[in-house]
């Protein structure tokens, strides 16, 4: 396992995706290509010699590299986002949502954010170790920590790593007050620890819907949870008593927008109150990301989709503005706002929100005996 120094990008020679990766090595993976990051300087790309050895392209796996942090809170002043920080316990997600805005954030490692966002991922095994020493701090002050705000804290390799469930038990532990968001079943698996959080409203959870499709959730996000089996999460937590809401997000002109209205109902019927929803965001390198994706599977209509794009952000493909970055502006922007008022005011969503408690918070003790972190 690579070890990834802070502060420092990995060679670029570390990718193992070429540009345009054969459509045999890239099953399951979302984006097309290892597009170049904005960083690069050179580009690469496979090429036939004429003796066919493109056809005997190996399924791109996915590498896990160890990432040497000495801080795992990151904090924020984005006006627009409500909370000022977070813990992403991996870089890097193995999902392969294609549509996903922290694509570019792998560029920082020297990764390309396309195929090695989701083949290359960079996992953090002193999370809660860093986490306690933070929380320990006499100068902290306490208020809701997020979980799944870059990438997902729940993604496949959670299951054999378990650094995800190990700050929950910190979280608990210290009475810290924490909200998920996150697209795969393996949620459920820590209800134990979720549901002693949530007896002392400590926690809510968010599971993102983005179709009822099972074949667009299979060319559009390969390696999360289908669409049933989230439900199914938003059904098992509500049950146990964990507060599970969903998020529409990110709705998709001519795409997945003309489910709104069905994923909201369908996520009622299985116990969410509350709901929010998010426009397509296209920064940096995940422009091009999209518009290939969008020749590959759905050429006819990829006009359509990146019109309506472009009139919901002022004519680009993406603007980065606070508070018009989540919704857009324009007509279509305006429309998909005025239909999710009206169908959570029809449904009854989002009458009460919970607020976490922040009072019952307790500096943990730190153990002298473990030594350096580092």
């Amino acid at each position: 396992m690579a070890k990834l120094t802070p502060g420092k990008l990995v060679a670029r020679a570390i990718s193992t995706a070429a540009d345009h990766a054969h459509p045999d090595a890239r099953r399951g993976r979302g984006a097309v290509s290892a597009v170049r990051s904005r960083y690069d300087s050179e580009t690469r790309q496979r090429e036939d010699d004429g003796w066919d050895n493109l056809e005997e392209a190996e399924p791109l796996k996915t590498v896990l590299h160890e990432d040497s942090a000495r801080h795992i809170i990151a904090w924020n002043k984005s006006p627009d986002i409500p909370f000022d920080r977070s813990i992403n316990p991996y870089r890097g997600c193995e999902h392969g949502c294609i549509y996903c805005f922290a694509r570019p954030s792998h560029a920082y490692l020297g990764f390309s954010p396309g195929l090695d966002f989701e083949t290359q991922i960079v996992i953090k095994p002193n999370a809660a170790a860093l986490l306690r020493r933070e929380l320990a701090s006499r100068n902290y002050r306490v208020a809701t920590l997020s979980m799944g705000t870059n990438t997902d804290p729940y993604q496949p390799v959670e299951r054999e790593q378990k650094i995800t469930r190990s700050i929950l038990e910190v979280l608990l532990e210290t009475r810290h007050p924490l909200g998920i968001v996150t697209k795969n079943h393996l949620v459920t698996r820590d209800i134990d620890l979720l549901s002693e959080m949530a007896k002392l409203s400590l926690v809510k959870v968010y599971l993102s819907l983005t179709t009822l499709d099972r074949q667009l959730a299979r060319k559009m996000e390969p390696r999360a949870s289908t669409p049933p089996k989230r439900l199914e999460a938003i059904r098992l937590l509500n049950a146990a008593g964990i507060p599970c809401g969903v998020m529409t997000a990110p709705m998709i002109p001519a795409v997945n927008d003309m489910e709104l209205e069905r994923l909201l109902e369908a996520a009622w019927a299985a116990g969410a109150r509350e709901a929010g929803w998010v426009l397509l965001r296209l920064p940096h390198e995940l422009k091009e990301l999209w518009r290939e994706w969008l020749q590959e599977h759905y050429p006819d209509r990829a006009s359509k989709v990146m019109k309506l794009v472009q009139e919901s952000r002022g004519g680009k493909d993406y603007v980065a503005d606070f508070g018009d970055r989540m919704r857009g502006e324009g007509a279509y922007a305006d429309l998909i706002a005025q239909r999710f008022r009206m169908a959570i005011k029809r449904i009854g969503f989002n009458e009460r929100r919970l607020s976490l408690r922040k009072d019952l918070f307790r500096h943990p003790p730190l153990d002298t005996r473990q030594g350096s972190l580092f």
